[in-house]
């Protein structure tokens, strides 16, 4: 599934609820969904990676589509490579 259509899917099944609940209330679940993929990072099996991986991107698309940004144009970003530097792989000094 392409990003763009992920980010539809998850409008169309949960967009209403997600918009009654609002960008605070949903980045909130965000935040929760990312504090269960780092247990399932660290205690997890493959499944549960999987799993909460999958929960984190679905909220994102939420986030972003209450923002009214299209992810797949956000993606791009890092389509020619590192934002910063440009190359592939990135050849900025090691700050971060």
């Amino acid at each position: 599934m392409h990003l763009r259509d992920f980010q539809r899917q998850m409008a169309d099944l949960y967009g209403e609820r997600d918009a009654a609940r609002g960008q605070a209330r949903t980045f909130a679940w965000f935040v929760e969904e990312c504090g269960e993929l780092s247990r399932a990072l660290f205690r997890g099996d493959h499944e549960d990676r999987e799993r909460e991986m999958a929960d984190v991107l679905a909220w994102l698309a939420s986030l972003a589509e209450q923002a009214d940004v299209d992810l797949a144009a956000a993606a791009a970003r890092y389509a020619e490579g590192c934002p910063r530097c440009g190359s592939l792989p990135c050849a900025c000094a090691q700050d971060r």
